[in-house]
């Protein structure tokens, strides 16, 4: 059976590091990439960096696709511009890549043929330059559809994911949220404040520039996703709130727990714990 995203041009709304990233991938592999972005200047870099085969500011850009991936902001995506909703052919099979996928229903479930789904790949770069090849290779893509989700829109979206070399699951709306709460959005959070107990902690002892140059490749791990794009963090944890508490909650019991093993110098706990980790972290990787 041919797939539907050879079949017909693809659309991708955002030319961001997903939608700029997917638009590669696919154009490698033979497919018509046509993009939709919000200003000039966007669309003439991403022609340069040829992102897509064909980039517009133009929604009309859309009309003859029969896929189309809305790369937004999670903002835009809740609150889609009108000119983008007439836009979107009715019959078309449409897609997002929000991180938040409860709200992202709530907005879009009405329409026909839409697949709420989140590609779980990404780097602390954004923007049109962020784009690059073989980001989705060995990364889960995750859809959570509904009863009333379309099987052949659903099956034209797991293709456009395993196309791209990405594992393809499915769950609940809700599952989705509280997961991507503990291992994505509560983690920017925290990686946040190391960043800032760092610089706070380093010119608290007069030591602010030892503390800068001795940093390496084990703070540059934990801090990488804290130094992100902010826009980003703060939509998340906006847009997820309840879940983003309650890992915050999660990870502040955690923390609690190792500092008290510290004050009272139980050394063999602590070291007990770190092997629990240990032992614990490669089933996240």
């Amino acid at each position: 059976m041919t797939s539907l995203w050879r079949e017909r041009p693809v659309g991708i709304v955002g030319l961001g590091l997903i939608g700029g990233s997917l638009g590669l991938d696919l154009m490698a592999r033979g497919a018509r990439v046509q993009a939709l972005v919000h200003r000039p200047a966007t669309a003439e870099r991403a022609r340069e960096r040829g992102l897509a085969t064909v980039v517009s500011t133009d929604p009309a850009v859309l009309e003859d696709c029969g896929l189309i991936v809305l790369a937004l902001p999670l903002d835009r995506l809740l609150q889609p511009p009108e000119a983008l909703l007439v836009a979107l052919p009715a019959e078309a099979v449409v897609t997002d890549v929000g991180s938040v996928k409860a709200p992202v229903l709530e907005r879009w479930r009405q329409r026909a043929r839409f697949v709420a789904s989140h590609p779980m790949a990404g780097t602390a770069e954004a923007g049109v330059e962020a784009g690059l090849p073989g980001l989705f290779e060995g990364r889960p893509w995750v859809a959570t559809p509904e009863a009333s989700t379309d099987p052949a829109a659903l099956s034209a979206v797991q293709q456009l994911a395993e196309a791209v070399g990405a594992q393809w699951l499915t769950c609940g709306a809700s599952a989705h949220d509280q997961a991507v709460a503990l291992i994505s959005h509560m983690p920017v959070l925290v990686s946040a404040a190391l960043v800032e107990a760092a610089a706070l902690g380093g010119a608290a002892a007069g030591a602010s520039a030892l503390v800068r140059h001795l940093a390496s490749s084990g703070f540059a791990d934990t801090s990488r996703i804290g130094g992100g794009n902010p826009e980003l963090g703060t939509l998340m944890a906006r847009c997820n709130r309840e879940a983003v508490l309650q890992a915050l909650r999660h990870y502040r019991q955690q923390l609690d727990g190792l500092e008290a093993l510290v004050q009272s110098e139980q050394w063999p706990q602590l070291e007990q714990a770190l092997a629990a980790t240990q032992a614990l972290r490669p089933e996240f990787l």
